[in-house]
């Protein structure tokens, strides 16, 4: 099950940020994230604020989460994008762990059918989201769920680093 997170989820979606980092730090790094940086307790906080942060969760307890809204970064004017359409009908999904336990257990794919469906409910016309150029995993698994690779760009991440990111979207 997908749902909005609450303020009680705040040190469960912590230690997931966590848990990916620390297990970045001891054999690869997927996302390019730093702690203390990005994904943050402060970030979290705000979106669950702002009711755009979703947990996956099972049995086991939550196993994932993700930022879902219309907040397109700046660098995303850098890519032809192949649908048109307003920033009102666009849902960008930003920051979506699983966290390392869960991995490879098929939870990104719950998780992404739920937003395609969360977003066709709220009448968002297009998914549009960016991954590390280096996120294997991440760049394998959306074109196998059908979105289209768009581009990459640069982008100043939390405007400390520059990285290339590549771009994804999906028709709805």
């Amino acid at each position: 099950m997908v749902r909005v997170a609450t303020v009680d989820d705040i040190l469960e979606i912590e230690k997931i940020y966590n848990e990916i980092l620390d297990y970045e730090e001891q054999t690869v790094s997927y996302t390019n994230w730093q702690k203390g940086l990005y994904p943050t307790v402060d970030y979290a906080r705000s979106a669950i604020d702002n009711n755009t942060m979703f947990v996956g969760e099972d049995e086991e307890g939550i196993y994932g989460c993700v930022v879902l809204n219309s907040i397109q970064p700046k660098e995303y004017d850098n890519i032809s994008w192949v649908t048109k359409a307003k920033p009102s009908e666009i849902m960008v999904i930003h920051t979506l762990c699983i966290r390392p336990s869960a991995s490879g257990k098929g939870k990104a794919k719950i998780m992404m059918e739920f937003i395609e469906k969360y977003s066709k409910e709220q009448g968002y016309k297009v998914i549009r989201l960016d991954t590390y150029e280096g996120n294997i995993p991440a760049a394998t698994l959306y074109p196998k769920i059908g979105y289209l690779y768009v581009g990459t760009t640069k982008f100043h991440f939390q405007n400390v680093i520059w990285e290339d990111l590549k771009c994804f979207e999906k028709s709805l």
